[in-house]
């Protein structure tokens, strides 16, 4: 007869030092929990993070008035969209997706404000606009009155003493007259 050869048992690991996550089917993770996770092994411990990660991000993109009615509410969220692509937090791929709804939005936007200029009528639509403006800090209430933080996005007023360049000036470089 042959001699049975004895088998290697495991031993079970300490239950606190074993990952917690519960797959769907009822089955627990056999991995060792992770360092840096109270509970969960590396692998499942970055899923969590990755997931809370989304959430700031999306919580990043939001738009200025909570929907996409303005153009500033869109340039926002292109431009948070290439702070979080240049900081490395999602993948190009996600952001040429994002870049390309954008792109969708855009180009509805006149149809957006036609179709609310025939329901609210023009001032109805300037005043739409205005609410948004005013809600993010963009525009003041009373419009003869322009808030610090429109006047930190627009460009400097132009030194009187400063001489504007020939190009801009109307002439052309190369070309005598």
């Amino acid at each position: 007869m042959k001699n049975a050869k004895p088998s290697r048992s495991r031993v079970a690991p300490d239950e606190s030092s074993i990952c917690q996550f519960p797959f769907a089917d009822g089955r627990q993770c056999r991995m060792l929990r992770h360092n840096s996770h109270p509970t969960l092994c590396h692998f499942h411990a970055r899923e969590e993070q990755q997931l809370l990660e989304l959430d700031r991000i999306g919580a990043e993109l939001q738009s200025l008035s909570g929907d996409f009615t303005t153009f500033r509410d869109l340039n926002h969220v292109v431009g948070k969209l290439f702070k979080l692509v240049a900081a490395n937090r999602i993948p190009a791929r996600n952001a040429a997706l994002l870049a390309y709804l954008a792109q969708l939005l855009l180009y509805t936007q006149k149809d957006l404000k036609h179709e609310q200029t025939i329901a609210y009528g023009y001032l109805g639509w300037e005043k739409i606009i205005r609410d948004i403006y005013v809600s993010a800090g963009l525009a003041s209430p009373n419009p003869a009155v322009i808030p610090a933080a429109a006047l930190s996005l627009s460009a400097p007023p132009a030194d009187p003493s400063t001489p504007v360049p020939a190009t801009l000036a109307g002439s052309t470089p190369g070309i005598s007259q």
